[in-house]
């Protein structure tokens, strides 16, 4: 909604007490009232509250102890307390811990170590090491390595090639080889695509035009390719990848931390530059 300008279609004061409401004495946040706290939840509830201005309405230092506490030796974080361990992870952590200014309490170093260690000799990357290139987790690679001012350290180059590779001649993005196009990698992909400064490699036109027939012409939302159903995933998704290849109408999206360029600008922090 933000992205789209319609953000004052909602109501404020009952987004935030909700978010504050799925808080954990640990300092995570759930899913939903009364869930376990989990890193991915965290990083909506941090995104949100930092959009509308929030921040002061929750425990600040215990949610980063939360976060930091779920970081390992070899650098690499947990999603919660039962020790599951993803590159996805290690974007959260560093995203969040970034928009809250407290990059200090994890060992960066190590951090950056781990997620390096998760591309694969196509210059993409894994889950965890060896495991195999997939658009999404190369997404949270890209972004954290930016986030951490070491996405020069990438081949530029070689990574840009396997993503370009992801177009499909309908002009949709897929996440992995052989696979179905799918909206929502108009956003894993794009958005590593302009990290690296390398999204004008693919066939913008067409991406956009596959991005706009997915969208269902009664409802208004778009789903995860033409003549299927649309859900908020993909909508979400859709729209953010119109907004990093600067549709008119629409706000700029960071394609590191996946917020408005206006919440990245009232939070201090400098936006990506890339060539759209």
């Amino acid at each position: 909604m933000e992205l789209m300008n319609g953000l004052d279609e909602m109501d404020k004061q009952k987004v935030i007490e909700w978010i504050v409401s799925c808080q954990l004495p640990s300092g995570g946040f759930g899913g939903n009232i009364g869930h376990d706290a989990h890193l991915l939840y965290t990083m909506s509830a941090v995104q949100v509250l930092c959009m509308y201005d929030a921040m002061d309405r929750i425990n600040k230092e215990n949610l980063v102890t939360f976060i930091s506490s779920l970081q390992k030796e070899d650098g690499s974080f947990a999603g919660d307390e039962w020790g599951e361990i993803d590159t996805r992870f290690s974007y959260i952590a560093i995203s969040c811990l970034s928009l809250l200014g407290r990059l200090d309490t994890i060992n960066t170093d190590k951090a950056a170590e781990f997620v390096l260690s998760c591309k694969n000799f196509d210059g993409a990357f894994g889950c965890v090491p060896g495991a195999e290139s997939h658009a999404g987790q190369t997404f949270c690679c890209v972004g954290a390595l930016t986030i951490l001012g070491k996405v020069d350290l990438l081949d530029k180059d070689l990574l840009g090639w396997w993503l370009c590779e992801r177009q499909v001649p309908s002009g949709g993005l897929n996440g992995r080889p052989e696979k179905l196009p799918d909206v929502c990698y108009s956003w894993w992909v794009v958005s590593s695509l302009a990290c690296i400064d390398r999204l004008i490699w693919i066939d913008r036109e067409k991406l956009i035009n596959f991005i706009l027939e997915s969208q269902d012409p009664e409802g208004g939302g778009i789903a995860d390719r033409p003549d299927d159903l649309p859900d908020v995933f993909h909508t979400f998704f859709g729209v953010a990848g119109l907004s990093l290849m600067g549709m008119e109408g629409l706000s700029p999206v960071d394609p590191a931390y996946a917020v408005s360029i206006n919440t990245l600008n009232k939070l201090g922090i400098k936006p990506v530059q890339y060539r759209k």
